[in-house]
């Protein structure tokens, strides 16, 4: 994943949102109408490093085939994208294996984390345990005034916010090494969801990135 490597327990309650502060709100508009009728919304994005093989880390959890290469300039776009958002998504485990690699949080950063455990009893400062269904999470989520979302892993919740028709875009940074095993970019089931290319990047160390927006079948 590529992600850069504290209060009174909190449960996230989505406030309800200022229809001033929303066109398709205040029309009333539900998130595929209104990108149907072309009203800017906030999206979630997935933005994430496989290898070549299409794992996001090794069984453990370990991404030294991702932190042990050099950092090229510009870090593959990752600062830019960032500033376009001002919310992350993370799943239990992921959040657990930040904590281990030292990561900060602070209340400038929202970060919401799906774990279907109860929170630990000290939770940093912008966390926010979220216990509502994916679907009605992102669809208010998606109608609150705000920048995109990046949705940071791992394959679990990127799987069920996918199923659940919760997820716009995929930026996927392929790098080119082979691991073998590990955690996959999705969780395993059946699925059949169609993938529109927005554009392709190549870097000077073999690395790829792309871009994919996700084609809903479902009104």
């Amino acid at each position: 994943m590529l992600a850069r490597p504290h209060r009174p327990t909190r449960i996230l309650r989505i406030l309800p949102v200022d229809p001033s502060n929303s066109f398709a709100y205040a029309h009333g508009l539900t998130p595929r109408a209104a990108r149907l009728a072309g009203v800017p919304q906030r999206k979630i994005i997935v933005n994430i490093a496989t290898s070549a093989d299409g794992y996001v880390a090794r069984p453990d959890g370990n991404l030294d085939w991702l932190t042990e290469r050099p950092a090229p300039k510009g870090f593959y776009g990752l600062p830019e994208f960032e500033r376009s958002t001002d919310a992350k998504i993370l799943g239990r485990k992921t959040f657990d294996r930040s904590l281990q690699m030292g990561a900060r949080f602070s209340a400038a950063a929202v970060h919401y984390v799906f774990s279907r455990r109860p929170p630990p009893a000290s939770v940093p400062a912008g966390v926010h345990f979220v216990t509502e269904s994916i679907g009605a999470f992102a669809e208010r989520l998606r109608r609150q005034a705000g920048k995109n979302v990046w949705m940071m892993g791992g394959g679990e919740i990127i799987g069920s916010f996918l199923d659940e028709d919760a997820i716009d875009e995929f930026i996927i940074t392929v790098v080119p090494t082979f691991i073998g095993e590990g955690i996959p970019l999705l969780a395993p089931r059946h699925r059949a969801v169609t993938l529109r290319l927005l554009g392709v990047q190549q870097f000077p160390d073999g690395v790829v990135q792309l871009l994919y927006e996700v084609q809903r079948s479902r009104v």
